[in-house]
């Protein structure tokens, strides 16, 4: 026998085996993933204490069971990562269900980043209502922040909206933004005084009276708001930064939740973070 028919039947003698592997071991893999029992809230919890004790120093949010067996979803902040029952091993990246050709991470990640706009606290807001204000629509905004005054001039071009904005002002980048919030909060027109602020620079006279400034950048902290402006639609979708009208128009008509009318109270959005 020549080397390279030696060479021909060891492939050959491989693929037999495995091939004979395959057909053994299939039903078996198979039938081990259908029987797999699904993951416990007993499970979960232990799994939580094994990360917890493992990374101190990392905040783990909730743990819920995927459709992989054996592997768990895991939310640290606003980022997902995959681990096994052990809380040793990890994966990151995405998780595709490829039969219907899902993102099932971005799916995810985009139900993390929804805003709970029910829950927003609307007193604590400045509330404008263009035309029938059925479409709504909340803001975090520093007021001197460039980008939140260039996206006021954009404002100018949405009708049939209900904007609540939250005066969010980012001390450490503004240091004159806090006392400007207030003014304009103590002005006895508050839309008025927030508009020739943002649009024509005019800062109301200094004032001091019962305010939410300083519950406004608490609110924003709590609900991982990063940056101003940052915007809120009714459904809880986040879209940050100074976008134009058009782009504002085209995001709130994907909107899940519509309004019947303007609100009834005054409304409000949120922003927070770091100031452009």
């Amino acid at each position: 026998m020549t080397k390279t028919e030696h060479r021909h039947t060891l492939r050959a003698l491989a693929a037999t085996a495995a091939l004979a592997a395959a057909l053994t071991a299939g039903p078996t893999a198979t039938a081990f993933a259908q029987q797999s029992p699904s993951q416990t809230p007993a499970e979960i919890a232990a799994l939580s204490a094994r990360l917890q004790a493992a990374y101190p120093s990392t905040r783990f949010g909730e743990i819920r069971p995927t459709p992989w067996p054996g592997v768990f979803e895991v939310a640290m902040g606003a980022n997902l990562a995959y681990v096994d029952a052990s809380g040793q091993y990890f994966l990151f990246g995405h998780l595709y269900d490829m039969k219907v050709q899902r993102d099932l991470t971005a799916e995810r990640k985009d139900t993390l980043a929804r805003i709970d706009f029910a829950a927003l606290p609307l007193a604590d807001s400045i509330k404008d209502v263009r035309g029938r204000g059925s479409r709504v629509l909340a803001i975090f905004s520093d007021p001197d922040c460039p980008y939140c005054r260039k996206l006021e001039a954009e404002l100018k071009g949405l009708s049939d909206v209900t904007i609540h904005t939250f005066p969010m002002p980012i001390a450490s980048l503004h240091p004159q933004a806090r006392a400007k919030a207030i003014a304009v909060w103590c002005a006895k027109d508050r839309l008025a005084a927030w508009q020739a602020l943002m649009t024509r620079d005019q800062a109301p006279p200094a004032a001091d009276c019962a305010h939410p400034v300083d519950r406004n950048v608490a609110l924003a902290e709590r609900l991982g708001v990063t940056g101003t402006p940052t915007l809120v639609a009714a459904d809880g979708r986040v879209l940050p930064g100074a976008a134009s009208a058009e782009q504002i128009n085209a995001w709130l008509s994907r909107s899940t939740t519509s309004a019947e009318g303007p609100a009834q109270s005054n409304s409000a959005a949120q922003a927070s973070g770091k100031a452009p």
